[in-house]
């Protein structure tokens, strides 16, 4: 679906890899509807928008709270006449802990965000989307949704069901004009770990981080182009691509590579 003069509503639009899928999204002749638990930071996203700001409507809601997102697709169609598109991008990870020392609080939260939010918006939305004459979800996992990821087991379970979810929706949808993307990104530089309340978990010896980081920009650019081009799969980075790779002919092998990358972030 190309993107231009269509209407593409936005979860976590208030920072890191969702604003600049709001702005992308503008800057190729989108509108958007962005939305995010955090007001202040829709707030700087429309500030950032410039001259396209115009195009860009915002909602501070709770992804987890269903009968908010219920509300939602009315008041977007209210103000834009319909949707086109949705970006399920909204999440957060959890406290670079293992499984046993993780509280049910962590755990709860993780899947309500990751897993819950992303499928209240898609069944909110998806009657609306199946009445247009052609339109996209686009759902957000992860790199940790395929491969194990020490620290990060239930944030992986929650992508990974992402992931499923995403791609049996997809042949669910088979025949119809709504088209459906699961992005899979590895390592971004955004602020998912403050934003996930975890950052006092992630103190690495020497400063550094363990792999490089992908600008969140650049990782926009790359799901809107999956979106244009109807892509069924993702890979957002050199790190997920490769990983994918590896996964596919050792996983064993491939967790134990990810395992070594990590453990300086684990609590001894």
């Amino acid at each position: 679906m190309k993107v231009q003069n269509k209407i593409v509503v936005v979860t976590g639009g208030g920072s890191g890899l969702g604003r600049e899928l709001v702005l992308a999204l503008l800057s190729s002749g989108a509108s958007v509807a962005a939305m995010d638990i955090n007001a202040a930071g829709l707030e700087e996203t429309v500030a950032l928008a410039g001259m396209n700001r115009g195009n860009l409507a915002t909602y501070a809601l709770n992804i987890t709270d269903r009968a908010a997102v219920e509300a939602l697709p009315e008041q977007v169609i209210a103000r834009f006449g319909a949707v086109d598109g949705i970006i399920n991008n909204a999440g957060v990870i959890q406290p670079f802990v293992r499984l046993k020392d993780l509280d049910y609080a962590a755990i709860d939260r993780v899947m309500n965000v990751n897993l819950f939010g992303t499928l209240y918006m898609t069944k909110a939305f998806l009657p609306h989307l199946l009445a247009r004459p052609e339109a996209h979800i686009t759902n957000i996992s992860s790199m940790g949704g395929f491969l194990p990821v020490p620290g990060q087991t239930i944030y992986g379970a929650s992508k990974a069901a992402v992931k499923l979810l995403t791609e049996g929706l997809s042949s669910e949808l088979l025949g119809t004009n709504v088209r459906v993307t699961v992005v899979l990104p590895g390592a971004m530089g955004t602020n998912i770990a403050v934003n996930s309340g975890v950052m006092d978990t992630l103190e690495v010896k020497g400063g550094e981080a363990p792999v490089k980081m992908l600008a969140p920009d650049k990782a926009a650019r790359i799901i809107i182009d999956g979106i244009e081009n109807n892509r069924f799969r993702v890979l957002v980075g050199a790190d997920a691509r490769l990983m994918d790779a590896v996964y596919r002919l050792n996983p064993q092998r491939a967790a134990r590579f990810i395992y070594d990358q990590m453990k300086a972030l684990l609590p001894q």
